[in-house]
């Protein structure tokens, strides 16, 4: 099994979240990023929210640095 990861760094938001979460499980990793996505960014439990967060997740493991978002779209 490959490990995947999530990372808030990568999308747009009101909190400059530097938050990346890895696992060896979708399951793990999906719960970890539902809690933080709910406690931090204000967001609701759904099936939406989780589905939404499914298709963020990415092979591998966070890099240590990230092009924020405005600086990568220039």
């Amino acid at each position: 099994m490959s490990r995947k990861y999530i990372d808030c760094r990568q999308y747009p938001g009101d909190i400059k979240c530097s938050l990346a979460f890895a696992a060896d499980s979708e399951d793990e990793l999906l719960e970890a990023a539902v809690q933080h996505a709910v406690a931090v960014h204000g967001c609701e439990d759904n099936a939406e929210l989780r589905q939404d967060l499914k298709s963020m997740f990415k092979d591998g493991t966070p890099p240590a640095v990230v092009a924020s978002v405005a600086s990568a779209s220039a």
